[in-house]
């Protein structure tokens, strides 16, 4: 034997451990963001609403309206939800802001309105048991084709995980109430 029994031992450990390793991993983690372009701003203006009543109202002349909006990436595990006015822009795919290439929203807040902690079913909370929610903060949404139409993203808890945070457009009013029963008026 070339490597002795000492050295082909050591070998097969460290080979085990690199297939532990990898094993354990998502296999996910590292694909490609979808690079998402033909954006146009009238695609984003309107309504976008998320989980637990949150809302993100875009404008036409370039302001926003954020109410219940959690936190991107990390900020996210800290529990805050904000609420606040600012201003948005539609960054084209030659501006590196977000994860992947294409287009992105940015969606940036100078001053926060209110807060509140984000309730959880395996951890409830009391306003005072959380830090505030930062005084300005900036989200970069990443955007997604579907079948349904455009959605806007961002990643959150840890970045690699891929969890993703989506806000669809609103729906009119007339498309989200049951048509009345014929018959009744």
């Amino acid at each position: 034997m070339r490597y002795g029994k000492c050295g082909a031992l050591r070998a097969l450990a460290v080979a085990a451990v690199v297939v532990l390793a990898s094993g354990g991993c998502n296999p996910r983690q590292y694909d490609s963001v979808p690079a998402v372009t033909g954006v146009a701003e009238r695609d984003v203006i309107g309504v976008w609403r998320g989980v637990n009543r949150t809302e993100v109202s875009f404008q036409p002349d370039g302001k926003a309206a954020v109410t219940r909006l959690d936190g991107r990436e990390f900020d996210f595990d800290e529990g805050w939800r904000l609420a606040g006015t600012g201003t948005w822009e539609l960054a084209g795919p030659d501006d590196p802001v977000g994860w992947g290439e294409g287009q992105h929203v940015v969606l940036d807040i100078p001053a926060r309105s209110d807060w509140e902690a984000r309730e959880e079913a395996d951890f409830p909370v009391s306003p005072d048991s959380r830090e505030p929610a930062p005084q300005s903060y900036t989200w970069v949404f990443e955007l997604e084709r579907t079948d349904r139409g455009l959605r806007l993203y961002f990643f959150f808890g840890d970045p690699d995980s891929r969890s993703r945070y989506y806000l669809e457009r609103a729906r009119p009013a007339a498309e989200s109430s049951p048509a009345p029963a014929p018959g009744r008026r």
